[in-house]
């Protein structure tokens, strides 16, 4: 698993981290059942503050994404599969995106109004 933050970003760190995450998940790097890195051993790789790493955790349990347990740490959940399905759509509408024209700002615009 390779995640990466920018600190320069204006993206708040903890967002980049559970958006990485998510990524992994959606092309297959990460799958159900597989135990994320603790917390602290995440901090100290990214050279992030712990609390950052439990918030992105925390948002991503949120999300029914990953199972937080005293412990075991993170595990991702069968909710996996279902990225993996939503990916699976995403290149079909990039490509009727690009036979449009539109932007990729304007597709993600239209994504959040539709959301």
């Amino acid at each position: 698993m390779l995640i990466r933050v920018d600190p320069a970003s204006p993206i708040p760190l903890f967002d980049q981290l559970a958006a990485a995450v998510r990524s992994e998940v959606v092309r297959g790097a990460l799958a159900a059942g597989e135990r994320l890195p603790s917390a602290r051993e995440l901090a100290e790789s990214l050279d992030l503050n712990v609390h950052t790493v439990l918030h992105a955790y925390q948002a991503l349990r949120d999300e029914g994404l990953i199972d937080l347990r005293r412990g075991r740490g993170a595990v991702v959940t069968d909710r996996a599969r279902e990225y993996g399905d939503l990916a699976a759509l995403l290149p079909a509408l990039v490509v009727e995106a690009k036979r449009l024209d539109l932007s990729p700002a304007a597709l993600a615009a239209m994504i959040r109004e539709a959301y």
